[in-house]
């Protein structure tokens, strides 16, 4: 009965009058007195105008359901309506994460969950909720049989939370077969009530506590709890300070436990005592599968003691160390150990931080002969860091075209792998199978790369109908690449060829028509106009440099090329700029300087500007599309040209006529 249910959870407070049985309404039966106590609650219970009043109100609640029900509930309760929750009310899982509810909120959704058959999986993580609102979600679970999966992680439950929850747990009164209680602030005193709660509970398979703060005692109440419990399979104690006694007991408690099959222990502080326990609770347990021991302070030691566990356990096929401070000492400990028991069904190691040797390796390789299933985990090889890794064929092409050879199709392939034809394998046999195999040559890189393709999410199962939709992809892929391929061929040879054309068209532009460059001594030597190589191999940088002999580099290297005006401009002749002292001091041995005739001053600046704006753009462009190479020798010829210009223009500003070099008996032809 609908209402008679919601006043015996007592959700809301009440009014604090009374009222008639012909007056009663919605909002009063849903606004029952929270504050009476147990004994009050009895009589108003077996009293007979109660009942009554329950009968009048059902009739009248006969049409309120679902969206209806809750939204009035949210407006007794005074909080606004969640419009995901209405609309997904008819939904198996309901995601209400992060909604700040808070415990009004809570309240008005136990309300509507009451009568609910739909939601089976129900998220509540973040929501503020309190205590007082799971005290309102444990009464609704003792009515609803539907929901079985929860998580009201990170609400602030305290103390108070934990005892309503383990009395739920020791009841046994909920269907609900996985829980999620991260991050509530349970401290050690709350590990009792779960211990109680918990060994004699048979629904819950699946709890989470990580992120709490469980210390050694909390850890030996736990311990006993593993001892004791018979239905748990799952359980995360990660992130918690769980130590020396408390890490001690929880090994003592897996060592008889017969159901455990992953244990999260993850960022605690076991040490190499919780090792120890650890490795002689393998001994015994024969149901663990999936152990997670990573960031624990396990050294070399501890992985030592680990690893007699390991040499005798036949079932644990999963086991992670990573971020521990192992170095390949404890790292060959480990690989050794399942080397030395043949039944062992390990299929992952993890110890991605250690770095290992090329010893390490051979010893693995021999391991994974009689494991082929076996993957081991490691952050890499020592020396070889910053060594270009080796590239591997894609072994999805190379299965690909071991199919298309022998004309073969996926299911050829695989039948011997699928036993039952579902096209799904387990990963340790599809990993042991493509290592046994010889058809295909994979190595152990490979055969992990192409089991991360076939199981993206890490399911643990390999689904090899995706390889239909893989080699469709990679066919699209390669023709993609192709057509990208020539696409950027026919762009860079474009710029190509439009990059030449404006350099050829800039450097005509720039290019001393009739220049004539010699030294003390020389015969002029003509650079013809229709051979652009000639003008190359003089060096652009020898323009309106001296050359100056060993004796006087150091003082040479402050002058600058000017032109003599004392003369007039009919006696231009190129020589050091205003000199220091010390340079007309100097010896007339000393000193040698190069005449140049004057370049092609009929150029104007902005034309020469314009054009080598329009180069560099080019060049700048073609770099981005070509080589490295290719674009450091462009943008040498631009710096080239650059360096061509600034010389044409400081000639063009300062020189008016052609220089006659005949005081010194040197001749030079005037440009046109």
């Amino acid at each position: 009965m609908l209402i008679h249910r919601i006043k015996q959870m007592s959700f809301i407070p009440d009014q604090s009058e009374e009222m008639s049985e012909g007056s009663l309404s919605v909002e009063s039966q849903l606004l029952a007195d929270h504050s009476n106590s147990p004994a009050e609650e009895k009589t108003r219970a077996d009293s007979p105008e109660t009942d009554l009043e329950i009968e009048d109100t059902e009739r009248s609640f006969a049409s309120v359901k679902g969206a209806e029900l809750y939204l009035e509930a949210c407006k007794l309760v005074g909080v606004v309506p969640v419009s995901y929750f209405l609309r997904n009310m008819e939904e198996p899982y309901m995601n209400l994460n992060h909604h700040g509810l808070g415990p009004k909120g809570a309240k008005a959704i136990a309300i509507a969950l009451v009568s609910n058959t739909t939601i089976t999986h129900l998220e509540l993580e973040d929501n503020w909720i309190l205590a007082e609102g799971v005290t309102c979600l444990v009464q609704m679970l003792r009515e609803n049989c539907y929901i079985q999966e929860l998580n009201i992680s990170n609400n602030h439950l305290d103390t108070e939370g934990a005892e309503a929850i383990s009395r739920m747990f020791l009841d046994n009164i909920s269907s609900l077969r996985a829980v999620q209680l991260s991050g509530n602030n349970f401290r050690e005193e709350t590990a009792q009530y779960f211990v109680e709660a918990l060994v004699g509970n048979y629904r819950v398979k699946e709890l989470d506590l990580s992120h709490n703060e469980f210390s050694e005692k909390g850890g030996e109440h736990l311990g006993q709890m593993l001892a004791n419990n018979e239905v748990l399979e799952f359980l995360n104690l990660s992130w918690n300070h769980l130590r020396m006694k408390g890490a001690v007991a929880l090994g003592a408690g897996l060592r008889v436990n017969g159901t455990l099959k992953i244990l999260d222990l993850s960022w605690n502080g076991f040490g190499n005592d919780g090792a120890l326990a650890l490795g002689e609770a393998l001994k015994l347990n024969n149901t663990l599968i999936q152990l997670d021991i990573s960031s624990n302070h396990i050294n070399n030691e501890g992985a030592g003691k680990l690893s007699r566990g390991l040499e005798v356990n036949g079932n644990l096929k999963i086991l992670k160390l990573s971020h521990n401070p192992l170095t390949v000492e404890g790292a060959v400990a480990l690989v050794t150990s399942i080397r030395k028991n043949p039944k062992s069904k390990m299929e992952e190691i993890n110890i991605s931080n250690v770095l290992v040797n090329r010893s390490f390796l051979r010893l693995l390789d021999v391991v994974c002969q009689m494991h082929p299933e076996l993957d081991v985990i490691y952050g890499g090889v020592g020396g070889f860091i910053s060594k270009k890794p080796e590239e591997r064929p894609d072994p999805m092409k190379l299965l690909q075209n071991y199919l298309d050879e022998h004309k073969l199709r996926l299911w050829d392939f695989f039948k011997n792998m699928d036993k039952n034809g579902s096209m799904k394998i387990p990963v340790a046999e599809f990993r042991k199978a493509m290592m046994q195999q010889s058809r295909i040559p994979l190595d152990r890189a490979q055969v992990r790369e192409l089991v991360h393709k076939l199981d993206r999410y890490r399911t643990g199962m390999v689904d090899y109908r995706g390889l239909v939709d893989t080699q469709k992809q990679m066919i699209i892929d390669q023709r993609w690449q192709l057509r990208r391929e020539e696409s950027r061929q026919k762009k860079e040879k474009h710029v190509s060829e439009q990059v030449l054309r404006t350099f050829k068209s800039a450097l005509k532009m720039v290019r001393p028509h009739g220049s004539l460059i010699r030294s003390s001594g020389q015969k002029p030597l003509a650079l013809p106009e229709s051979d652009p190589a000639h003008f190359s191999t003089t060096s652009l940088n020898s323009w309106c440099q001296p050359a100056t002999t060993r004796a006087s580099t150091c003082r040479q290297n402050s002058a600058e090329p000017a032109f003599n005006e004392q003369k007039g401009p009919s006696n231009h002749w190129l020589s050091q700029s205003e000199p220091h002292s010390d340079s007309w001091d100097m010896p007339a041995s000393d000193l040698e300087v190069k005449y140049y005739s004057q370049p092609n001053l009929s150029i104007s600046e902005a034309q020469t500007h314009s054009q080598y704006s329009t180069a560099t753009s080019d060049l700048e462009t073609y770099s981005k599309a070509q080589s490295s190479d290719m674009a450091t020798s462009y943008r040498m010829m631009a710096l080239g040209i650059r360096s061509f210009a600034h010389k044409s223009h400081y000639l063009a500003r300062n020189c008016h006529a052609v220089p006659s070099p005949q005081k010194h008996g040197h001749s030079a032809k005037s440009p046109k």
